[in-house]
């Protein structure tokens, strides 16, 4: 799991409990289920009737009468605008190095390789190895500093140890040799094709 995505499963979890408890707080004090199921909520427990409000007159008097009240408010708003924007635009920003430097970095001679091309080079004569039935490959991170992930599907004939060795040798070394680029973090995922069972007469 990439950075990027434990950060956005810990905020979408985050968010889904904020949203499940408010929804849950509603929906007890809403059908008056409290009450029904002879249920004691804790002592200054919002929200308990449904003619509780969670924002009394008396309170709201009392604290926009403080100066500070709506500036922090508006503080509070813009900063989780801002945040909401910051966290859509990484989403949308771009995670793949588009090119990448021919020879080493910088590339000679203005040389560039799009990343595009590379995983598909890769990709084709990874699936051409024995024992393997589909390969996809995806290129991520900076140019300098770029990542390779590989998903291998292995046919029910292949193992895993020889096709890792094969794949070593074979793909990722044509890789390394034709860029001129040293060996960059690689993730290799394998799985195995599903097949019918084999039947026996």
């Amino acid at each position: 799991m990439t950075p990027r995505s434990a950060l956005n499963r810990t905020l979408l979890a985050l968010a889904g409990l904020v949203l499940l408890g408010g929804g849950l707080l509603i929906l007890f004090a809403g059908l008056d289920l409290y009450r029904r199921h002879d249920l004691a909520p804790p002592a200054g427990w919002p929200l308990t009737t449904p003619a509780d409000v969670l924002l009394g007159s008396a309170d709201r008097a009392r604290w926009s009468s403080q100066g500070w009240w709506w500036p922090a408010v508006i503080a509070a708003l813009v900063l989780t605008a801002l945040l909401a924007l910051w966290w859509l635009l990484a989403q949308l920003s771009r995670h793949r190095p588009g090119s990448l430097p021919v020879g080493g970095t910088p590339p000679q001679e203005g040389v560039e390789l799009r990343d595009r091309a590379l995983s598909e080079a890769i990709a084709n004569e990874a699936g051409a190895l024995p024992g393997v039935g589909h390969a996809a490959v995806l290129i991520t991170g900076r140019p300098g500093r770029h990542r390779t992930r590989i998903k291998l599907t292995l046919t029910p004939e292949g193992t895993p140890g020889a096709t890792l060795g094969a794949l070593c040798e074979g793909p990722l070394s044509t890789a390394r040799r034709s860029t001129g680029l040293p060996d960059p973090p690689t993730e290799v995922r394998l799985q195995v094709s599903r097949h019918g069972p084999h039947r026996v007469e």
